[in-house]
């Protein structure tokens, strides 16, 4: 990526820029022509992503049945060349963007916040743990397996390291060099990454289809399996009868999640460099809010206690289902885990209505700046809770029209109106804490408290009698472009870090409890307490093909919006 053949549009912003440092007040005006040729740039490389994730699907989902030709290993090796081409990309924008000092000529403030890079390395440790684990597992035999089974492990946690680095580096990147190319790169990162995250989605369902064969060896999930012909993983042919084996298989399966996490948090992050690939940034209207984060200052510690209690609580149940679900006492373990779950959803509801009633007295302004991450932080939100609406309308459905109701159909009604509810609910505080300012002591008076933090013994009525009210002794400063202070302000400014009013105090309450409880309501399905699949009334009503199927599609949106759900109400947390 080299800087002597720039895009036109980049020669174009070297002028813009220069003469906008003589009129700073005058925003950027772009030609028709060139916001055209913007425009179609995204849209090639859109196209290019469509037509690339709709081939990986189809290889996806076909190599998941035994009566397709078409096998896992046919998955591995396109999603190998992939993965090679974004690694071969990646290190191409990485080098031609620090030979070339006019390449990124600003960065979007608001993209790829520290939590959320930090959560990316979280979940991509995870990762290459699992892919260790995985080159373990198939090691075991590689006598009977074909090679991209050993090489596709490999090549992740190799596309894992470098992707994990591009995005900590690059994500507030506003490249202005070879625009088109650009683009489609981070297409095809993003495609690659959605491609990962299909065949991880498919791999845990079939594997999991098998093993509750294995325990239950039930006659109807036996014919449903024989029915849709659903295919054996090529590794379990071959015979995995050592220990360490079998600690690889488990391994790697039990961190499957956190490996479906990190393909969307970067698929996320991809998408927002995406959207700023020639962006310019209006510094006169784009704040930068540099806010200290202080999770454990300026609380009453009640949202975070019984947040605790919560995920503490929720961890004792999910151990408890697990051994109970698999023995005769399944109906008690579906009744704890309802329990439990309307419970926690009842008081997140709750919760939430009230922190949405507060921010009815809130006098901060809001934040209609344009804003990519949080435009997209909206999409996913209301986009990952249809996958949960849809599993609960569906039981709605089946429990109000099944015959006879039991109490535990009761429970599952009462569960299946209280998720909807509680994702309505918490979607709507969750994005109205976006879409709000910081608080103004943050940024209105930063640069008087600068030079007035320091005065920690002054009286502040002696200060108010020195300054004259006319302010006739400040206006040299005026005249050479500083803002006067007057007195009541200096007051303000001396005070305002000194108190936290309630409405602050509760969001920040509020946003913690939700935070910790969305926790817990994430690792409960991402870690085997699925419910849907122990429940006999949906798949009675639907069918043993259907149900299952609906899950497996819906399942994985519903995880991801809680983890999602965690970074934005960590962000909200911020914020308040």
């Amino acid at each position: 990526m080299g800087c002597g053949h720039k895009d036109d549009k980049a020669s174009l912003a070297s002028s813009q820029i220069t003469s906008l440092s003589h009129q700073p007040h005058q925003p950027p005006s772009t030609p028709a022509s060139k916001e055209v040729w913007k425009k179609g740039g995204r849209m090639f490389s859109i196209l290019l992503a469509v037509h690339l994730a709709l081939l990986a699907c189809t290889l996806v989902s076909s190599g998941a049945f035994e009566k397709i030709a078409v096998h896992d290993y046919d998955v591995f090796f396109l999603l190998t060349v992939m993965m090679l081409i974004v690694i071969v990309w990646i290190i191409f924008y990485l080098v031609g963007t620090s030979r070339c000092p006019d390449a990124i000529l600003c960065k979007d403030s608001h993209a790829g916040p520290v939590w959320l890079r930090g959560g990316l390395i979280l979940f991509a440790i995870f990762s290459l743990v699992m892919d260790v684990f995985k080159i373990g597992y198939y090691s075991s035999f590689y006598s009977c397996l074909s090679a991209i089974k050993i090489i596709y492990p490999i090549v992740q946690a190799i596309f894992v390291v470098v992707q994990t680095y591009f995005l900590w580096v690059s994500a507030k990147d506003c490249i202005h060099v070879h625009l088109n190319v650009t683009r489609c790169g981070l297409m095809l990162t993003l495609t690659t990454n959605l491609a990962v995250w299909m065949s991880a989605v498919t791999d845990e369902s079939v594997h999991k289809a098998h093993s509750k064969l294995k325990k239950n060896a039930t006659e109807e999930i036996f014919r449903w399996l024989l029915k849709v012909g659903i295919r054996s993983s090529s590794a379990e042919e071959c015979n995995c009868n050592s220990q360490i084996c079998q600690i690889f298989k488990n391994g790697y399966f039990w961190l499957y999640p956190f490996n479906i996490e990190y393909s969307l948090f970067a698929s996320a992050m991809v998408y927002v460099m995406w959207k700023n690939v020639g962006r310019f940034i209006d510094h006169h209207s784009h704040h930068i809010h540099r806010l200290k984060v202080r999770l454990f200052r300026r609380t009453f510690f009640v949202g975070i206690v019984l947040g605790l209690i919560i995920l503490v609580s929720g961890l004792g149940v999910l151990i408890l289902y697990e051994v109970q679900v698999q023995s005769s006492k399944k109906s008690q373990a579906l009744t704890m885990y309802y329990i439990f779950n309307i419970v926690c959803l009842g008081l997140m509801s709750l919760v939430c209505i009230g922190g949405s009633v507060i921010y009815r007295f809130d006098k901060r302004d809001m934040d209609r700046h344009k804003n990519p991450t949080r435009t997209l932080d909206v999409a996913l939100l209301m986009g990952a809770a249809l996958g949960q609406y849809a599993i609960s309308y569906y039981s709605i459905v089946a429990i109000v029209a099944s015959t006879p109701r039991d109490s535990i159909s009761a429970l599952n009604l009462t569960y299946a109106l209280l998720m909807i509810a509680q994702h309505t609910f918490q979607n709507i505080f969750i994005i109205e804490g976006l879409h709000r300012q910081p608080p103004k002591e943050d940024h209105k008076h930063h640069s008087h408290q600068k030079d007035l933090y320091g005065l920690t013994f002054v009286n502040i009525n002696a200060v108010s009698l020195r300054v004259p009210d006319s302010g006739s002794t400040l206006a040299p400063s005026t005249a050479s472009g500083t803002e006067a202070i007057h007195p009541s302000d200096l007051v303000r400014s001396l005070t305002a870090p000194k108190k936290m009013n309630w409405r602050r105090k509760s969001l920040r309450e509020i946003s913690m409890f939700l935070l910790l409880s969305n926790i817990i309501l994430w690792i409960m399905p991402a870690f085997g307490a699925r419910p849907q699949f122990d429940n006999d009334t949906e798949l009675n009503f639907y069918g043993d093909s259907m149900w299952p199927a609906i899950v497996d599609i819906c399942l994985p949106f519903g995880i991801f919006y809680r983890m999602h759900a965690v970074a934005s109400l960590l962000e909200v947390y911020i914020m308040s």
